[in-house]
């Protein structure tokens, strides 16, 4: 139990440096030092970088599904879960470097590999479980077809973290990522359903209990 425990904690320690600055630009002595343990330690429970890198990142795939399916779980429609799922983007991506999925791409194809899987499968399939549900209540437009906007959708993530289209300087990921995915959103609605998605935004915001920070 003790080195399950410690072998969580490097994965956590390590997924929050590998969000915040990318993986590329951090080592195994960052991380070591970042947690107060030794190298030995870390190589404990990890054969190498990439081992750990792999790890993390499914450690990471992982969190993000329970997250989406609690918010599933609580939806009261489908605009209360593209609503609530705004709101956890803020949460997720306003520290997240935009250099992540490129560092992921070039240098760690396994950890690529299950990004891929996750976009491609349990996203792809999400987003077609919403749309197809939010045209059986009414806030969806009949005509959109659920599985090209779901590949639309898919493909908008990774363009946020294209930095040829949003330089680091002048956008920041989560801003980036809200905008894309309000127009998203509004492109879907019919007029009440774009009502409804205004009417939750501007509760959650006004909402004391939701921190979106």
């Amino acid at each position: 139990m003790e080195d399950q425990s410690v072998k969580e904690k490097i994965l956590n320690g390590a997924g929050e440096l590998f969000v915040k600055y990318g993986v590329r630009s951090i080592s195994m002595d960052d991380i070591a030092r970042h947690l107060s343990v030794s190298k030995k330690t870390l190589y404990q429970h990890f054969a190498d970088k990439e081992d750990l890198v792999t790890q993390a990142s499914e450690a990471h795939i992982n969190h993000s599904k329970e997250q989406y399916q609690n918010l599933t779980d609580k939806a009261e429609n489908a605009i209360d879960e593209l609503a609530k799922i705004s709101i956890y983007m803020r949460k997720e991506m306003v520290n997240m470097n935009p250099a992540l999925l490129f560092d992921l791409k070039k240098y760690h194809p396994i950890a690529w590999g299950a990004w891929l899987d996750h976009k491609n499968n349990f996203i792809r399939e999400s987003v077609v479980r919403n749309i197809k549900q939010g045209i059986r209540e009414g806030y969806f437009r009949p005509e959109i077809n659920p599985d090209v906007m779901a590949a639309v959708r898919i493909e908008q993530i990774a363009i946020a973290f294209d930095d040829r289209l949003f330089p680091n300087d002048r956008f920041q990921l989560a801003e980036v990522q809200l905008q894309i995915f309000d127009h998203f959103v509004y492109g879907l609605c019919t007029e009440k359903g774009k009502q409804l998605y205004l009417n939750y935004k501007e509760a959650n915001l006004q909402s004391s209990t939701i921190n979106i920070l």
